[in-house]
């Protein structure tokens, strides 16, 4: 393996972008070896000056391996692994598509890496009804052996860290800051679970790197590098989890999208993906069979003596005749108590046991059935 840091250094250099280093990595230049002069560049790939320059200066220890010798001994200060792209824990999938990045910052078991995993994605203001199926397949997901990977973001990323970690399984979160730097703060308690029950905090950029916007969307092409697949639970036309998809797509990975109500704005980025050809599921068995063929990874067997879970007991008939009322789309209190002709002290009533027994979800003055 090469000296971490001319991997860091590698990342940094000045005047090259992302479109060149896919270049150089497709034509198989190793940059180290380029930033130790054992190689030329290829026929057809030209550098500009400054690019030049700072490779000619690393090699007498000027600016840029100073600057990659600091982070990297910041990052050995705060208990970072740093991989390049010829480590043996760089994970495997990641490295197979077109721009890996070539260095990855990793707190926390870099093995988590390489584990199978799916990226579940979806909206930052998801419904109460999107973070509770975001949380059940992650948590279903993670038992059958595929842990979630996603971007520790609100609403759907974290319910699906959530779900991992509440089960003891690892999960993945994909950073658009340094791994020192969680973003939003509020879910910095969720980080530190993610790395007790084994996970990694995984990012592209240096420790101490803040959350600046252009980090995020190039943050989602690690999310579905990493993974076999990319399950979309939420999402309106133009957001992140979308891009997500895309690049799941465009790196031939399966791609999973969640149906919804056609009345529900999250829903219609989850229909253009199944009208663009994503797989419609409705449950994690549909998932598990269509990975299983990639990974070998099946439901695992029922421990033995434990009882297959029973049906719901069948609901009162007051509280039956209500639920038949009930859209699967949010509906009004007051619409509903007109329909019902219930008067609305008594309908909230039975709402709050509808919601006890989990067949409807409340937010504020509506109501949608679940089950």
């Amino acid at each position: 393996m090469s000296d971490p840091r001319e991997w860091i250094a590698a990342s940094r250099l000045p005047g090259i972008g992302p479109a060149t280093l896919a270049r150089l990595h497709q034509e198989g230049i190793c940059i180290p070896r380029l930033l130790r002069a054992e190689i030329g560049l290829p026929d057809g790939v030209r550098l500009r000056r400054e690019t030049l320059e700072a490779i000619h200066q690393f090699q007498y220890r000027g600016p840029l391996f100073a600057e990659a010798d600091q982070l990297w001994r910041r990052a050995e200060a705060l208990g970072v692994q740093v991989l390049g792209l010829d480590h043996d824990d760089y994970p495997v999938l990641l490295a197979a598509i077109p721009d890996p990045p070539l260095a990855l910052w990793v707190k926390g078991e870099a093995a988590a890496l390489n584990l199978p995993q799916l990226g579940i994605v979806g909206s930052r203001k998801a419904s109460r009804e999107g973070m509770r199926l975001a949380y059940d397949f992650a948590a279903a997901l993670a038992q059958a052996g595929v842990i979630a990977c996603s971007g520790l973001a609100l609403g759907i990323d974290a319910a699906s860290h959530q779900a991992c970690v509440d089960g003891g399984h690892a999960t993945v979160a994909v950073l658009g800051t340094g791994v020192d730097r969680v973003y939003p703060r509020r879910n910095q308690h969720l980080s530190e679970q993610i790395l007790a029950c084994g996970g990694a905090l995984v990012s592209e950029y240096p420790p101490g790197t803040a959350p600046l916007r252009g980090h995020f969307p190039r943050r989602n092409r690690i999310i579905s590098g990493l993974s076999v697949g990319t399950l979309v639970v939420e999402a309106a036309l133009r957001s992140g989890s979308l891009i997500t998809a895309r690049l799941a797509l465009e790196q031939g990975r399966e791609v999973f999208a969640i149906p919804g109500s056609i009345h529900n704005p999250l829903s219609r980025g989850c229909h253009a993906l199944i009208r663009e050809g994503a797989t419609l599921v409705e449950t994690t068995p549909q998932i598990v069979e269509q990975l299983a063929s990639i990974l070998g990874v099946l439901e695992p067997p029922r421990p033995a003596g434990e009882e297959p879970s029973l049906p719901a007991a069948p609901l009162p008939p007051e509280l039956e005749q209500l639920l038949r009322l009930i859209p699967w789309e949010p509906i009004w209190l007051d619409h509903l108590a007109s329909e019902s002709g219930l008067p609305l002290p008594r309908l909230q009533a039975l709402l709050m046991q509808l919601e006890l027994e989990e067949a409807i979800t409340l937010s504020g003055s509506r109501v949608c059935r679940v089950r």
